[in-house]
């Protein structure tokens, strides 16, 4: 009977110890709704701060940007107050699932992989992968890259990925942050610089002697603003601003203010995405024309 009524504890007590254990998991996370969010009066954002002129610090010591012209406005939309966290490409998606910020607006390139880890908004951007090197030695397709010859690529980014998988044969010099990358390729340490096509012609614009010899490379993806996976109420309230910003024509107007002096008016239709409706029917009437030229 002893026996009996020791195994029964016994049992009992792994029984609740299960329960428990599931209730913890059920609550244990890490993310904050937007009830949350505004009950504490103050929004984290990652941004980037040293990749201009999407999301840098400038000479004033504060944030500015394409990707922080829109946290502000949601922000203030949302009526809470600010809290910019510098993060780096590697860090995006660790820093929504350990809670550390609540919105991830730093030149996000969404894709299949980072979806299953992160849920992503309406796009706000289009973007593609691009190439730039030097302009005395243009690197206008990969296969000029020779076997040891190096590429600079920004670890944790959609270019990193995207040649690994399609070109192994090719060598990577991975660095963890954009001015880090920056600094290796000005200094000769690899052929060419691989990155998304606005960060690398932004560069080549900024910087004399440089050239983007791929434009566009892989598949056109496009740039939106990640919260942690299952935090639905701000990911409803995100998409509701895009959608809303996107009558009045707000990421123009943002282009307009922070984009225009490096890409100039020609790029702004291709590269803006108003509403969280992306433009595929320019896309066909582009190719369209492009064929009926050839």
């Amino acid at each position: 009977m002893k026996n009996s009524a020791k195994a029964a504890l016994l049992g009992l007590t792994f029984a609740l110890t299960g329960v428990l254990g599931m209730t913890a998991f059920a609550d244990d996370k890490v993310y904050r709704t937007l009830d949350e969010i505004k009950e504490d009066g103050t929004i984290n954002i990652g941004v980037f701060s040293d990749k201009s002129p999407f999301g840098y610090v400038d000479e004033n010591g504060d944030y500015a940007g394409y990707d922080v012209y829109f946290g502000n406005q949601l922000a203030k939309d949302l009526g809470v107050d600010l809290n910019y966290v510098s993060t780096e490409a590697a860090n995006r998606v660790e820093y929504l699932t350990t809670g550390k910020v609540d919105v991830i607006l730093a030149n996000f390139t969404v894709t299949p992989e980072r979806a299953e880890q992160v849920d992503f908004a309406l796009p706000y951007m289009n973007v593609a992968l691009g190439v730039v090197s030097p302009e005395d030695a243009p690197i206008t397709s990969l296969d000029q890259i020779g076997s040891d010859d190096q590429v600079i690529v920004i670890s944790g980014t959609t270019a990193e990925t995207y040649l690994v998988k399609n070109n192994p044969e090719i060598k990577l010099q991975k660095y963890d942050t954009y001015a880090e990358a920056k600094t290796a390729f000005e200094n000769g340490s690899g052929v060419a610089w691989a990155n998304d096509n606005t960060e690398v012609i932004a560069f080549a614009a900024e910087n004399p002697g440089y050239v983007v010899g791929i434009p566009s490379l892989g598949s056109n993806d496009t740039i939106a603003p990640a919260v942690t996976k299952g935090n639905d109420t701000l990911l409803s309230a995100i998409n509701d601003e895009i959608v809303s910003l996107g009558k009045d024509n707000f990421f123009h107007k943002d282009y307009e203010e922070t984009l225009l002096d490096t890409y100039g008016k020609d790029y702004e239709d291709t590269l803006v995405v108003e509403g969280g409706q992306i433009a595929e029917a320019s896309t066909e009437a582009e190719t369209e024309a492009a064929t009926e030229a050839e």
